[in-house]
Order: C-alpha cells, then sequence, then structure tokens
C-alpha cells in the first residue's frame, strides 16, 4: 500500500502499509479470525497510526463513502462543543443547567437545581435510571420539559448513570447560548476544519438536535474524531479544539471508566455507540482503531480488541502480512448470492391478505409479482408501507417500513437499502432488507399454509425485542 494516496472515498486521509507505520498487520488478522470464530458480526473495519490510514475493509453492502448511523458516537461530539465554548468564555462547568431554561418551574429546593454542565457531562445528574434514546424518540412533546420531570433521586455529582438524556442538555444548552442548533455550531469550527462533508444530524420537537444520537457519518469521518483527539486537539497545524479540553475531556471524572462524554479504558478511550459503533484511541501509541458492528455491546468485542491490541503496535510487521490483511479486507468487499433453493408457486402467494389482529397493528399484507420482482406490502394504523425487491440478486433503493420496535426506536425513513428476495421451497419465500447505513437488516419469510398466510420478521440486532409476532392471514382477495 503506497504512501501519501488518498482514499478511494477521497476523505483527505493518506495510507500506508502497516509495517511502514509500525503495525504488525499478523497482529490485526488474528483479531479478525478471533472475532470471526466468536460469530460477531463485523461491518467494516479502519485502523491509522503515525499519521496514515494503514487497513480498512468494509463488508458487503457496506462501503466507505457510505454515512454510517453512530448512535451514542455522537456524546463524543457534542463534547467537542461543549469545550470550544468553555474556553471561549461562553460557558462554565460549574454553571447551574436551571439557568439556560427560565420557562422550566421548579421549587427552590429541587436538587434538580443544583445539576452543573460538568454533572451533565460526566452522567451524575441525580437520576437514578438511564433514559435510551430509544425512549426519547418515541415523545412529541418538549424534551427539554421531560428532562425536568425525570426524579432527582440522588443529589447530583454523586452517582453516575449513563443517559442520552444528560447529553440532550447539553445540547440544548448550546442552542440557549449561541442561538443555533449544536449541528450548525460545529459546522465551521469542526466538521469544516476535518472535512467532514456530510455530517447527518437527527432533530428533536424542540429544535434541538439529540446531544447523546443521531449523528451519521462515514467511518472516516468518525474516524477523525478519533486521530483529532490523539492529536491533542490539533489538525493540519490547525489548533481545533483547546489542548486543555482535550486532555480534560479524555480522563475519568468521578468513576474510573467514564470522562467528558469519552469512556476511558486501560489503555485506550473510546467513542462508543449501541450495537458496537465505536472508536478508540491509544493516545500512547499515537493510533486510532474505527470498528462498526451489530452486536449487543461493546462488551462483547472489548475482550477480543484487548488480546491484540495495543500489541499490535508494539511487534515488528512485514510486507508478506501487510499484503494477507489487505487481501482478507478486500474480499469483504464480495457480495453474496441469494439463489433460490426450489421453484415456486406465485399464485399461492401472490393476492391480498387480511391479517388477523396482533400486537403490531398490521391489517393487510398484498404480494405481487412482477417478472422477476417482488413487491410486498402490509397496512397498519400509519399507511401503506411497500417495498420491491429483485429475486436472486440484490438492487439499492430508499424505502420506509413500519418497524421502529425493531430498530432500537428509529423509524428508518426513506432510509437506503439494498434488497433481494428468494425461493426457499415452493411455498416459502425470503426476503432479505439490509439498511445500509446502520446496522439494522431485516428478513421477511412469508409462508403459504392451509390455512392462508404466515409473515415472520425479524431483525440482526436489536435493543429490544428481535421479531415480531408471527402474522397470520387469510384470503381477502
Amino acid at each position: 500500500m503506497p504512501d501519501h494516496v488518498v482514499g478511494g472515498a477521497a476523505d483527505g486521509l493518506r495510507r500506508a502499509a502497516p509495517s511502514v507505520q509500525g503495525v504488525n498487520a499478523s497482529a490485526v488478522l488474528a483479531f479478525l479470525d478471533d472475532a470471526k470464530r466468536a460469530g460477531l458480526e463485523l461491518h467494516n473495519l479502519m485502523l491509522w497510526r503515525n499519521g496514515a490510514v494503514v487497513a480498512e475493509g468494509f463488508h458487503w453492502p457496506y462501503a466507505a463513502t457510505r454515512p454510517r448511523m453512530a448512535h451514542s458516537m455522537t456524546k463524543s461530539v457534542t463534547a467537542c462543543a461543549i469545550g470550544l465554548l468553555i474556553d471561549a468564555g461562553r460557558l462554565s462547568l460549574d454553571d447551574r443547567i436551571v439557568t439556560f431554561f427560565p420557562e422550566v418551574s421548579l421549587s427552590e429546593d429541587a436538587r434538580a437545581r443544583r445539576i452543573t454542565v460538568e454533572h451533565l457531562l460526566t452522567m451524575r445528574t441525580g437520576h437514578d435510571v438511564e433514559v435510551s434514546g430509544s425512549i426519547w424518540r418515541g415523545i412529541e412533546t418538549s424534551w427539554v420539559q421531560e428532562f425536568f420531570r425525570i426524579p432527582v433521586v440522588h443529589e447530583p455529582g454523586t452517582r453516575h448513570v449513563y443517559s442520552s438524556a444528560a447529553s440532550y442538555m447539553l445540547s440544548a444548552i448550546v442552542s440557549r447560548v449561541t442561538g443555533e442548533t449544536i449541528h450548525a455550531f460545529l459546522q465551521p469550527r469542526l466538521f469544516a476544519p476535518l472535512e467532514m462533508k456530510d455530517v447527518r444530524w437527527d432533530i428533536g420537537p424542540d429544535g434541538i438536535n439529540p446531544g447523546g444520537n443521531g449523528i451519521s457519518f462515514t467511518m472516516a469521518d468518525g474516524m477523525k474524531l478519533g486521530i483529532l483527539h490523539a492529536q491533542r486537539g490539533r489538525w493540519e497545524g490547525r489548533q481545533v479544539l483547546p489542548e486543555w479540553w482535550v486532555d480534560a475531556a479524555t480522563r475519568a471524572h468521578g468513576v474510573p471508566d467514564y470522562g467528558y462524554h469519552w469512556v476511558i479504558g486501560d489503555t485506550y478511550y473510546a467513542a462508543l455507540g449501541v450495537f458496537v459503533q465505536m472508536v478508540l484511541v491509544y493516545p500512547e501509541q499515537n493510533a486510532v482503531l474505527g470498528v462498526h458492528g451489530a452486536m449487543k455491546e461493546s462488551k462483547v468485542l472489548l475482550p477480543h480488541l484487548k488480546r491484540h491490541f495495543p500489541t499490535a503496535f508494539e511487534r515488528t510487521g512485514s510486507s508478506a502480512a501487510d499484503e494477507q490483511l489487505a487481501a482478507r479486507l478486500a474480499s469483504w468487499a464480495r457480495p453474496p448470492v441469494p439463489a433460490s433453493a426450489a421453484t415456486g408457486e406465485r399464485q399461492a402467494l401472490a393476492g391480498r391478505w387480511a391479517v388477523t389482529p396482533n400486537d403490531v397493528g398490521v391489517t393487510a399484507i398484498e404480494i405481487t409479482f412482477d417478472a422477476d420482482d417482488l413487491l410486498l406490502s402490509f397496512d397498519d394504523e400509519t399507511g401503506r408501507h411497500e417495498l420491491s425487491a429483485p429475486r436472486d440478486c440484490w438492487r439499492e433503493t430508499r424505502t420506509s417500513l413500519a418497524g421502529a420496535s425493531l430498530h432500537h426506536g428509529y423509524a428508518m425513513e426513506h432510509a437506503s437499502t439494498v434488497v433481494g428476495w428468494r425461493w426457499l421451497s415452493p411455498d416459502q419465500i425470503e426476503l432479505t432488507c439490509h439498511f445500509v447505513e446502520s446496522a439494522f437488516h431485516d428478513t421477511f419469510v412469508v409462508t403459504r399454509t392451509n390455512e392462508g398466510l404466515t409473515l415472520d420478521r425479524g431483525v440482526n440486532i436489536n435493543s429490544g425485542a428481535r421479531a415480531w409476532p408471527t402474522l397470520r392471514a387469510t384470503w381477502a382477495g
């Protein structure tokens, strides 16, 4: 891998061979083997050291150019805005957050009055339970008001309880101080200097970006956040973040494993998102590792990471191992072939089917065949949802499929998808839908039975249920 080569995503990062940058490619290969044996679903990987990307791979149908739903990696971005405002004298760690929200009514002795900016950063608000982003996404009223309704059971500053509600309030404070969203505030101060060109950030009902989640960006852009911190806030000769802030944010405060919206490990600190969206910074080795996956939580992957990192930076590599690693990662891009296992009876499945009452509110299913294309639609209280797919191959499209309960609360509206279907037997089809800007992929299995039709829908990963109840339907014409 030659030096000074810009990646296929035109991300502005240099490339170099692992051995040139002091990385043992054999150790990286051993990590990949380890994760595979453990049955872990890795999607993407990128490794940077001493100024250059030395390894990168993207499992089909993911790609370097695709943005990725980063989930709680967003928190480490939010921390950057807080650091910039504090450094500019526009905010203080000791500021009590209630002062930014005069519309909120609290009793004079309410513990919530004593919550500070630093308490939000360190997740020591005094709350007793976590509030996940999946809960907040279902609330259509003011999330600021909802925050102050959460019981403050403990004295602020005395107990760490991880919660996206705290991060939301940091974003709300940025908006109150600056008069713009945190996304707009960071655009010229962080995203533009790092050439993070397509950062997408959800917006809540208050007109505020969720500070704890909601960002989508490419793997390279997530890596840039880690690289910036590895370089103590400097980027291409410019001090983008204050050095003192980077040092403060990436050391523990109050508990041994959490800083200012960064997770603190023994040899690393990390921006972590649910289902393993992560960037790990190894400061002593000037190295950054990015991983996207679909796993229940990061502690599933961490033992495998710790077995091979940071030792991968401490042993001599070879050009032969460099080539083996590059070949392995390049092989990830090959798509599987969704070949049918039988010749099916279309007339047995085609038509409109009335669904018996169910917990997900689906009232009707309709199946239409057009040459080798399948159109699957179902109706619920929100309307009709459709998905068209080709047989025994793949197509990229955009679709909206009801099913937020399977996707950590996300509606996946107009989401980029790669879809395909095949016959499993003469009376059964399987349709696979990869939401390629996220960790999720859904599988639909439709079966003709003596009584009518059944539809099963499952997802590879979720914070809650991973399947709908089996839908049962009868012929409706």
